[in-house]
């Protein structure tokens, strides 16, 4: 296990003229800790997570594994494990010897090497199939031998995991995320995992990596990043929907919508000429019948009953957002309505940031 420090890192790809498909950053990862990159295609995941194997080499800045400089070295060299989005297995041997296949390559006893195959399949609950052949398995399966290949040997510097639960079936992807965080609690293991998907990084990781265009807007535990996103793309890409925005004005010392002063739990002035903007979770905006504090005109455009609860989506001026009422029975206002916005729930972002 290491520490792993990244120094100023940066990198353009050959051909992509002046833009970076990772901007230049400095950030540690802590020894022992479990952290997942999160963003969309194309945000520079992958790429960092390359760079830090050591199949890619930056074109500025360097990678340090517990203050030593491995930016230079190749990945055999870095002493790091990496699973795939599909399988790596070789289908003509057994499980037993899949999961071995990285201990006897160091040269490993067979007494010592059987011990340590035995313990990583009971981890990962292929004990039955160690004599089996990998080519008769399943895709799940097949991945679970992956995993074991990254986890058999306790001496690695990293796990790093590129969206390997891409082909998983999805009950088998929840068993597979919960089997990953036992495995990280078991052994402390420094796991970095890559990833699109934010429930398998918000169910996986202690620090969630938000990356956006090349550039990590926001790092955090899953509350933080749910209660207090620090950039407007974190609002919108953590939760299902997503935080409203409401364009807002700012008038003697306080954020406006449509005249109507709302409070925030933002205590500082934005930069002038800014473009502003209040944000708000769909599970706190509230709806009422009468005008209020931090409350403002809106209108019922669509109800979505979903059993449980109620997705409400109000037109607030030129901008539709979303209310989820708990209270599934509860009568929705009539169409003169108005919406709350909670003082403590909602924030004010200048320019996609988040004003402290």
């Amino acid at each position: 296990m290491a520490r792993i420090d990244l120094q100023d890192l940066g990198h353009r790809y050959p051909g992509g003229g002046d833009s970076w498909a990772l901007r230049p950053m400095t950030m540690t990862w802590n020894d022992g800790g479990a952290y997942a990159l999160l963003g969309p295609s194309g945000c520079g995941k992958t790429t960092l997570l390359n760079i830090i194997s050591g199949l890619i080499a930056p074109t500025r800045g360097k990678v340090s594994f517990d203050g030593r400089d491995v930016t230079a070295l190749p990945p055999e060299a870095r002493n790091i494990a990496q699973v795939f989005q599909f399988p790596v297995v070789y289908d003509t041997m057994t499980v037993f010897d899949n999961l071995a296949f990285p201990l006897r390559n160091r040269g490993w006893d067979q007494a010592r090497l059987r011990q340590r195959v035995e313990e990583v399949a009971e981890i990962l609950e292929l004990q039955a199939d160690l004599g089996r052949r990998a080519r008769s398995l399943s895709a799940d399966q097949k991945q679970k031998i992956s995993l074991g290949r990254g986890l058999v040997r306790p001496d690695v510097a990293a796990v790093l995991f590129d969206e390997p639960l891409t082909v998983i079936d999805p009950h088998l992807k929840w068993l597979l995320r919960r089997k990953l965080k036992q495995i990280h609690q078991q052994l402390k293991l420094s796991l970095l995992y890559v990833t699109h998907d934010q429930t398998e990084a918000l169910t996986f990781a202690d620090h969630v990596v938000v990356m956006s265009q090349g550039e990590i807007v926001q790092i955090g535990t899953p509350e933080q990043l749910f209660e207090t996103p620090a950039h407007r793309f974190v609002g919108h890409f953590i939760g299902s929907p997503g935080m409203n925005f409401l364009a807002c004005e700012w008038s003697a010392g306080a954020a406006t919508i449509a005249g109507v002063r709302v409070e925030t739990s933002s205590s500082q002035s934005p930069p002038a000429g800014a473009a502003l903007s209040i944000g708000v979770r769909p599970e706190y905006l509230e709806l009422a019948s009468t005008a209020g504090p931090n409350t403002i005109p809106a209108r019922i455009a669509a109800v979505r009953d979903q059993g449980i609860q109620k997705m409400v989506q109000l037109e607030v001026g030129s901008t539709l957002a979303w209310a989820k009422l708990r209270n599934a029975t509860a009568a929705l206002p009539s169409d003169t309505t108005f919406a709350r916005l909670p003082p403590a729930r909602c924030a004010l972002y200048a320019d996609e940031r988040r004003v402290p």
